[in-house]
Order: structure tokens, then sequence, then C-alpha cells
């Protein structure tokens, strides 16, 4: 008994303890409360950096080539550089920067534009609906590839201006002449792509469905269909580039609005920064919608993406 009271005197008082424990805990708890989310914020910035990597590399790439493009092209025309190549009528980025000024307040360039926008959804989804199914069709019946190949050749290699005069003569008004242009534009990139998509299939798969039991429509549906896909949203990427050629050709001749008129008339008015202006247009446009076809393409197909 004595050397029990004698353990609990000595030991300190209950109170005593929890006065000299709680002080030191609790700063450790607020602080490490307080790091949790600064330690997870930088965690998931680390991961989306490493995730995003490439696509940050190309944007930082893409940015410094055009920096480099309106340095030379400032430099060029500051100096009015003249060897075989002649700058000195070129206008420069601040001059065109002011017409584009002056453009943006006006709702002639604006109406322009869409107008030219307007042709091309026209012209290029109408070549889009008529020429992936055709090359499909195309690809996979020899008969039908044999009948229509040989007349898509001959018609291909003519340029779009050169059909300028046919399609005025075939079409009632300048606007169904254009959209007539732009669709035959796009049409045979797209054709052409659809049909080496086709050939590309590997037979092995469409065999195997046969095997299952799978009939013409399912082979299409779930072998050919998806297995194409790539080379014609590779059509539908060259297709548009070549669909806004022939528009701005077919603007230039027979057209009174739109955005490749507006260009030679610039021309023909000795405008020199609004002829800038309208090509700097023209590429803008042009990779804009490059660039919804890929993401269309990404969305259709996200096996493919990077």
């Amino acid at each position: 008994m004595d050397s029990t009271a004698r353990k609990l005197e000595d030991r300190p008082p209950a109170d005593d303890a929890e006065t000299l424990d709680l002080p030191a805990a609790a700063p450790k708890e607020a602080s490490g409360e307080a790091s949790q989310p600064a330690r997870s914020g930088r965690v998931y910035a680390r991961r989306w950096l490493a995730l995003h990597r490439r696509e940050l590399r190309a944007l930082a790439v893409g940015a410094l080539s055009l920096a480099l493009f309106l340095l030379a092209w400032h430099l060029l025309t500051k100096y009015r550089v003249s060897f075989h190549v002649r700058f000195v009528n070129v206008p420069s980025p601040e001059m065109v920067l002011e017409s584009l000024t002056k453009a943006l307040h006006s709702s002639t360039f604006m109406s322009h534009v869409l107008l030219s926008c307007r042709r091309i959804v026209f012209g290029f989804v109408i070549a889009a609906v008529i020429a992936v199914p055709l090359g499909l069709v195309m690809g996979r019946f020899r008969l039908v590839h044999e009948f229509v190949f040989p007349v898509a050749e001959v018609l291909r290699p003519i340029p779009a201006i050169a059909w300028v005069p046919m399609s005025i003569m075939l079409w009632p008004t300048n606007e169904e002449s254009i959209i007539f242009i732009t669709f035959l534009g796009s049409f045979f990139p797209i054709l052409l792509n659809t049909l080496h998509g086709m050939a590309m299939v590997d037979p092995v798969l469409v065999r195997a469905a046969q095997c299952l039991g799978a009939r013409e429509a399912s082979i299409f549906r779930e072998v050919y269909f998806p297995a194409t896909l790539p080379h014609v949203f590779t059509g539908l990427t060259v297709g548009m580039g070549v669909a806004w050629v022939s528009l701005i050709a077919a603007e230039m001749i027979s057209g009174q609005f739109g955005i490749g008129y507006f260009t030679w008339e610039a021309y023909s008015l000795v405008q020199y920064s609004d002829i800038a202006l309208g090509m700097i247009c023209i590429g803008v446009l042009g990779l804009g919608a490059s660039a919804l076809i890929r993401g269309l393409g990404r969305l259709v197909m996200p096996w493919g993406s990077r």
C-alpha cells in the first residue's frame, strides 16, 4: 500500500498533463490542414503539365514562329528591301493592323466574311454528304468503282478557275455557281481519301465478321466505317483547304461579295493594306475551319487521340 501511494504521488496531475500536451498538438493539426490544399494543388498542376506537355510545347513553338514571322515582315517593309523580291509597296504590319481596326468598325467587311463562310459551309457539307457514302460504296463494290472512277479522274485535274465559265452557264445565279465551284474543290479530296481508307481495311476483319453471321449493312457499320474514319477525316481536312482555294478564285472572278472579292477589289483600288488584310483573314478562316474538323475527329475517334 505504501509503495502504491508513493507512485501515485509521484505522477503529475491529469490537468497538468493535458495542458502540456494540447498546445503542442493543436498547431501541428492546424498547419497540416492549411498545407493540405496547397500540396494537392501543386500535385494537380504538376500532373496537368505532364499530361499537356506536348500541347504546351507546340503552342510555345508556334507562338515563337509567328513572332519571328512578324519581326521579319516588319524589318523587310521598314527598310524597303528590294533584292529580286521587292518589298517596296508591301504594307507593314502596323498598316495592316490599322486597316483591320477600320474594317472591324465597318459592317461591309463583316458581311464579306460571313458570306464567304456561308458559301464554304454549303459547298463543303454537300461535298462531304455525297463523297463519303460514294467512296464507301466504290471501295466495297468493284462494279461501282469501275463505273464512277474514270469520270472522277477526268474531272479531278480541272482547276477551279477553269470551272468558272461553265458554272456560270450551268447555274442561274452567281451565288449557286460559286457554291458549285466550292463543292467541286472539296469533293475529290474527300472521295479519294475515303477510297484509300476502304482499300486499307484488313480483309481478315471482313471475313471474321462474315463468319460470325454479319450481314452487309452490319459489315459496313461495324468494320468498314470505323476503319475508314481516319482517312475520311484526312480527306475532310484536305478538302476544306481546297474548298477555300476554290472559293477565293471564284469570288475574285465572278463574285460581287465575299472575302475573295474584297481582296481583289482592294488590289483594283490600290489599297495594299487591305490586300494583306484579306489574305490574312483567308488564312485565319481556313485554319479555324481545319481546326474544327480535327476537333470533331477527336470526338468521333477518341481511340486515335494522343
